[in-house]
């Protein structure tokens, strides 16, 4: 049954733009409606994908935007050895510095890794003479404590963090020193922007033999206390 309704019959040909009377070409023309359908749904895929991975990447962008580099102008290494022995009193307590070579940290995340260059450790002892802090120096660089030719690097990468208080934490770490790798647990503070950390350690753990002088009677502790002070940029 048809209806002229102005004299028009409207079919699914007729709508596309292809008569019934044209046989063969209303196919190719149903294929060619078919094919650019196929290509618009094609491109609103990319689409699709292509703003998903921009979010993911925008993602990572941000979390990477947390994680702090160490600012090696402002951030320090100190040991501080301590003496013993029957005549520990003749003896002298040391303290060593060197700039953090290179290190980061993330709050958020809980983690913190840095190298110093063992070379770099300067005796800042103010109690002793020019030429004693040139001697202690050159005893703790050398082959009888730190050997720093061969072992350029100490290294502290933490492996557990736990908040122990406002701006306090407790962190759980591994130190590499004389070439030797220890656990250490460092307690850290935050104050004024600056993170400042300390440990207690036994040199004998990392194969360092405490230096002894007047046949023992004058020698410094096994036991050194490490402080660290980090600076973000």
């Amino acid at each position: 049954m048809h209806s002229n309704n102005g004299g028009a019959a409207m079919t699914m040909p007729g709508f596309i733009g292809v008569s019934l009377g044209e046989g063969g070409a209303v196919r190719s023309s149903l294929n060619r409606w078919y094919l650019t359908l196929s290509r618009l749904r094609m491109r609103a895929g990319a689409m699709t994908l292509f703003g998903l991975l921009s979010v993911l990447l925008l993602g990572v962008d941000a979390s990477a935007q947390t994680v702090t580099v160490i600012d090696t102008q402002r951030s320090v290494l100190t040991v501080r050895v301590y003496k013993a022995g029957m005549f520990s009193a003749f003896g002298h307590e040391h303290e060593i510095r060197a700039p953090i070579q290179n290190g980061t940290f993330d709050e958020d995340k809980g983690t913190v890794d840095f190298v110093v260059d063992a070379r770099a450790l300067r005796v800042l002892d103010s109690d002793v003479s020019d030429k004693e802090r040139a001697e202690i120096q050159s005893t703790m660089l050398g082959s009888k404590v730190l050997d720093s030719s061969q072992f350029h690097e100490i290294r502290f990468h933490s492996t557990e963090v736990h908040r122990s208080g406002e701006s306090k934490w407790t962190v759980q770490g591994e130190l590499t020193l004389h070439g030797q790798s220890n656990p250490v647990k460092v307690d850290v503070e935050r104050q004024d922007g600056r993170y400042r950390g300390s440990a207690r350690l036994r040199q004998t753990e990392f194969g360092i033999t405490p230096v002894t002088a007047a046949g023992g009677t004058v020698k410094v502790k096994d036991e050194v206390r490490v402080e660290f002070e980090l600076v973000g940029r």
